[in-house]
């Protein structure tokens, strides 16, 4: 301070003709001694002790004080003034609380409030992953406040804190013994210390006791560039530290004149007598304190070879803090007094005048260093990032690692350097400090009950969900035709099941159509080759050969069935099978009529033949055929069946089938064919004893009941099987009951015709014989 106004007090720029005059009060750091200090700053009009030549025309106040280092201390200083508006400027006081202008209005400062620090160390901390840390303030206003902040934002950005806890550097040993057995006790590795250095300087001495070493700090300004702190710290528990300080500064001209201070002829007298006498550990002959037996002081010690607080260039940054203060006082004062030549002084100053100048003051100091203050009195926020480097001598090295720039977007305050970085225990691994793992792509996180949000398991996604992304809170569902692949981190297409020729069960039944209409075809080949046998047109050969045609059909519908599902497909096979089939039925119903009627025609006196003679055997055929063409017909245009994905029956597998459309559709087609089908077996039975030798009727009714046997066993088993196998039990059920009929009623004729020709008679078809049960 002191080179400061000496520097103003010379300089023909700034204040010309005036002199800066000072007191000086030594507050100790006590909150009482401050207000004592800032009462007696405030009242002035003391007397002047000696005449002077020239009458004084020192103002009865002072115009501004500089200080005080700590934040409490500041509080209860600009309680005290701010009603007198005197102006207050820190260069060390940090608390966020004194920048509330409404209560205190003086207060201004020239580092940096905490509100900004407190951030960026929330944003440092989670910068390399540490969500789980440990918390230890000075317990007074700069480290509850600054903590407060910092916990605020940490739980923003998804920080924990496993504890918080405070101290004072004159607390009792059984407090701090305390704090060190939570640390024991704690899972965290990284420790956040918002400690003033006194308050550093107490803890790393309970810490030594008990090497709790291992832990990676992460520190304030107030110590994390303290060199004393360093030197303290004997044991390396802050190896590897990492935090924020005020950025680098050099102010020229500076480090000589401290060097170059001589007590008996500087200004303060009595404070720089203390001061060399502790650094050289002698008294001056003046000295009350003086026994005689100290080494005298001489006033000319050198202080070049000194290693001391008072020479410790590493507090630079503080010393252009305070060094700025003072200018920005000046340059309020330039502005107020019209200054440009000279000063028209006027007399009396108003504080409330010096203090609004200060506010609006913008200036650069000889080094290129920016002064303003914003509404709150506060300066830009601009941190370097500072980490702890253990050099081979055992000093510790701060090394600027990165930047921190409050002004800047969010996304670019924190740039750390590509510089590497020590760690505790000079590892060269980034510390990991984190509650529970994070879970990776394919589960979700659920919290831990009673503990914090960091505090986690990790949960598989369940099947057809997944989640992409590494702690994912939730796991998202996948779309209907997706699924779930095994490591539930992506959505996979499922697999599209139907019916196909390619797979074994759909080449067995194709072979085994096939082979039925291969075998129906020989059969008609048989046929047509003997149509003039007996046996052939025993039972009318017409409706033998519109049988064995629409069997044919039937065989070959069941193909329909097979492969992908599409619009035409879905429409013909329900169709086909529908209309073959009751083609089928009605032929052997004529066929089962025929037989009835030729045996009615036989008796004395009838003459029924002539009203189910060929025409109208073929009308029938017909007319029964028509009306399940209507209902298709009705079934097609009212609600046709079509393609569906049936996605409900498997959760892994999307079943391509063919939806009904309209059911009672189906259930009316396969119903008139049951119908039909029932109405044969009845008239077969009722047929099945007539005396022939070769009784078709017996041979239909055991066709009919395979078929209604098929058919019914085919209603349950349908409707209870999965996907394709529904589909592959109605291709069953076709194929069966077309084998039951082709065998039933063909066969044994074409075992007479090719292996028993000799009764491939006339004579042998009309014989008589007695009644035989079936």
């Amino acid at each position: 301070m002191i080179f400061a106004i000496e520097e103003i007090n010379n300089s023909t720029d700034l204040l010309p003709g005036i002199s800066l005059g000072y007191k000086m009060y030594d507050t100790c750091g006590s909150v009482a001694r401050s207000v004592r200090a800032a009462l007696a700053l405030a009242n002035g009009n003391e007397a002047v002790s000696a005449p002077t030549e020239e009458q004084c025309t020192k103002p009865a106040q002072v115009q501004a004080i500089i200080g005080e280092t700590s934040s409490s201390p500041c509080l209860a200083i600009a309680t005290v003034i701010g009603p007198f508006y005197i102006p207050l400027i820190s260069h060390f006081a940090t608390c966020a609380c004194l920048s509330d202008k409404t209560k205190y209005p003086s207060f201004l400062r020239t580092i940096p409030s905490d509100y900004y620090q407190s951030r960026a160390l929330a944003q440092l901390v989670k910068h390399f992953g540490w969500t789980w840390v440990g918390a230890i303030r000075s317990n007074n206003d700069y480290g509850n406040n600054g903590m407060a902040t910092f916990t605020e934002t940490a739980q923003q950005l998804g920080i924990c804190l496993e504890y918080s806890v405070s101290f004072f550097r004159t607390d009792p040993p059984d407090k701090i013994r305390k704090i060190i057995d939570i640390i024991k006790a704690s899972t965290s590795k990284v420790i956040v210390a918002f400690l003033s250095h006194m308050d550093m300087d107490v803890l790393i001495h309970e810490l030594s006791k008990h090497n709790l070493t291992g832990y990676q700090w992460v520190g304030s300004e107030s110590w994390i560039f303290d060199s004393q702190t360093a030197e303290t710290d004997r044991h390396h528990i802050l190896d590897g530290a990492i935090g924020l300080s005020i950025p680098k500064a050099h102010v020229s001209g500076m480090r000589e004149f401290i060097l170059k201070v001589k007590p008996l002829n500087s200004s303060g007298h009595e404070i720089f007598t203390e001061l060399w006498e502790t650094l050289f550990t002698c008294k001056f002959k003046e000295t009350e304190s003086s026994t005689g037996n100290e080494r005298e002081c001489t006033g000319h010690e050198d202080l070049t070879g000194v290693q001391n607080g008072f020479t410790d260039m590493s507090l630079m940054p503080i010393f252009n803090n305070v060094y700025k203060a003072v200018y920005a006082v000046a340059h309020a004062l330039h502005s107020i007094l019209g200054c440009n030549k000279t000063c028209q002084y006027k007399g009396q100053l108003d504080p409330l005048t010096i203090l609004q100048h200060i506010k609006t003051i913008n200036f650069k100091t000889k080094e290129g260093d920016e002064v303003y203050f914003n509404q709150n009195g506060d300066p830009a926020a601009k941190y370097e990032i500072i980490n702890w480097q253990p050099t081979e001598n055992g000093i510790v090295d701060f090394v600027t690692v990165g930047l921190y720039d409050a002004s800047l977007p969010a996304d670019k305050q924190l740039k750390l350097q590509n510089k590497s970085l020590v760690w505790a225990q000079n590892s060269k691994q980034v510390p990991v400090s984190v509650c529970s793992e994070k879970c990776p792509s394919g589960t979700r996180k659920v919290l831990q009950k009673g503990k914090p949000v960091c505090c986690y398991d990790c949960i598989r996604c369940a099947e057809g969900e997944i989640s992409k992304t590494t702690d994912s809170i939730t796991c998202a569902r996948c779309q209907p035709e997706f699924w779930s692949n095994e490591r539930r981190d992506a959505c996979v297409k499922k697999e599209a099941e139907f019916l196909s020729y390619e797979e074994i069960m759909g080449v067995l039944l194709t072979a085994t159509s096939l082979f039925g209409t291969c075998m129906t075809v020989g059969v008609a080949i048989i046929f047509f080759r003997h149509r003039k046998s007996p046996i052939v047109r025993a039972n009318n050969s017409e409706l033998s050969f519109l049988l064995l045609f629409s069997l044919t059909l039937c065989f070959l519908c069941s193909l329909t069935f097979i492969g992908r599902p599409s619009d035409w497909s879905c429409m013909l096979r329900h169709t086909a099978f529908g209309i073959t089939f009751v083609l089928c039925i009605s032929c052997v119903l004529g066929k089962t009529m025929v037989v009835l009627m030729a045996f009615r025609a036989t008796l004395p006196g009838s003459n029924v033949m002539k009203w189910f003679g060929p025409v109208q055997q073929r009308l029938s055929v017909l007319a029964f055929t028509l009306i399940q063409v209507v209902i298709c017909v009705l079934w097609l245009s009212i609600s046709p069946p079509f393609p569906f994905k049936n996605f409900k029956q498997f959760k892994d597998k999307i079943i391509l089938e063919c939806a009904l459309g309209s059911a009672l559709g189906f259930w009316a087609v396969l119903g008139y064919i049951g119908l039909l089908a029932i109405l044969c077996f009845i008239l077969a039975f009722l047929a099945r004893k007539l005396p022939d030798n070769f009784n078709e009727a017996k041979f239909i009714t055991f066709s009919m009941l395979i078929f209604c046997a098929v058919w019914i066993t085919f209603i349950p088993a349908y409707v209870s099987s999965p996907g394709k196998f529904s589909v592959a039990v109605e291709i069953f059920a076709i194929l069966a009951s077309s084998f039951g009929l082709l065998i039933c009623t063909f066969i044994p004729k074409c075992y007479i015709i090719l292996l028993k020709p000799e009764k491939n008679t006339k004579k042998n078809m009309m014989g008589k014989g007695s009644p035989k049960s079936l």
